[in-house]
């Protein structure tokens, strides 16, 4: 078997260990004489995996009880819209947007929709590489809540700090680093993140959300999309997503086995310290972000000449460097350095590099 370092944005690469579970437990998990994916998300058996997945969850990343946590289905996208419906109330609410790249301005298009949408700040002048500085942002007073993606993953561009928005909701689409490394979960009122980079197959969305923001749904709030609902039914009100459910079980377990969010942290530091130091060294290679806001987890760079794109990205794959296409919004380059990445993946992107600008 012959595997690749895949530095796909997402879906993006899982744990070895965890495919290997997966393998050696598709047909009979662990006696049952069925797979995971054939069992009735109400039976005991799949529950308690399912209770496994959240107490695992709560304990990496210290979740308080008064905390939700869901697993729902759509990915992070379908929470573009259950935000606003959950927190904004009333179509006249208005709701706080930092703009700061693809993602963050999807997020804000979909909120348009069911509230009053203020960009409290924009990066747009900057093509999207850096983050303003919080003292320039123009807020709203009692804003229904705040809305930021800590990390965009199209334009490698994340935030050095979390937003002090005082008693406003502070609401964080996590997608591309949650579990990359600690956090305060207490200094938000909501985080969501899409499966598909550090916790497992894409369609899953995991969404905590603090308990006194639960019951403020719009009457016309479709049921799947309202958090009140869900966390009721334990996720369940209608069937879930059981097993991306149940990797992304497999994955937290992976995690604490590597030493938890801080281990992974000082390694996905580590990680993104050793390709920005080959970019900037090389004099050939480019990375367009300002310093101060390059994200650990999506490095885009681009070479001297469009040109050499393409031979670039047929010799990365034939020394089984896969997925390093940017994306096809901005081009170039793009690694994307998530939690299963190794840094053996990191040393051979390096060493490819080198030798690329050597022999061009």
């Amino acid at each position: 078997m012959t595997r690749v370092y895949n530095f796909s944005a997402g879906p993006a690469a899982l744990p070895l260990e965890v495919l290997e579970q997966l393998r050696d437990e598709m047909l009979d998990w662990h006696g049952a004489g069925m797979s995971v994916m054939e069992m009735s998300h109400r039976g005991a058996t799949y529950t308690a995996i399912a209770q496994q997945a959240e107490a695992d969850l709560r304990d990496l990343m210290d979740i308080p009880s008064d905390y939700a946590v869901l697993f729902l289905q759509g990915g992070a996208t379908a929470q573009f819209s259950a935000i606003p419906l959950n927190l904004a109330g009333t179509r006249h609410a208005v709701a706080d947007y930092v703009d700061t790249g693809t993602w963050s301005r999807k997020a804000l298009d979909e909120a348009h929709r069911y509230c009053t949408v203020n960009i409290a700040a924009s990066a747009a002048a900057s093509h999207y590489t850096t983050v303003p500085a919080q003292a320039s942002w123009q807020t709203t007073p009692g804003a229904a809540y705040l809305h930021y993606t800590p990390n965009e993953t199209i334009h490698g561009v994340e935030f050095p700090f979390v937003p002090d928005v005082g008693d406003v909701p502070l609401v964080a689409d996590l997608s591309s680093t949650i579990l990359s490394r600690p956090i305060d979960v207490r200094r938000f009122g909501v985080i969501y993140a899409g499966a598909q980079k550090n916790i497992g197959p894409a369609g899953l969305v995991v969404v905590i959300v603090r308990r006194d923001l639960l019951g403020r749904a719009r009457g016309d709030t479709p049921s799947t999309l309202n958090w009140e609902s869900m966390a009721a039914a334990g996720s369940m009100l209608n069937t879930p997503a059981t097993y991306s459910w149940y990797v992304a079980g497999l994955v937290f377990q992976w995690l604490k086995r590597q030493g938890g969010v801080e281990a992974m942290g000082r390694t996905n530091q580590a990680k993104a310290a050793k390709l920005y130091a080959a970019i900037d060294g090389s004099g050939f290679y480019r990375n367009p972000v300002e310093p101060s806001c390059r994200s650990w987890m999506n490095v885009p760079f681009t070479l001297p000449d469009k040109a050499l794109d393409q031979r670039f990205l047929e010799g990365a794959r034939r020394a089984g460097l896969a997925a390093l296409a940017g994306h096809k919004s901005v081009g170039g380059m793009r690694a994307s350095l998530y939690n299963a990445m190794p840094m053996a993946g990191v040393d051979a992107l390096v060493e490819y590099m080198s030798e690329f600008q050597r022999l061009s």
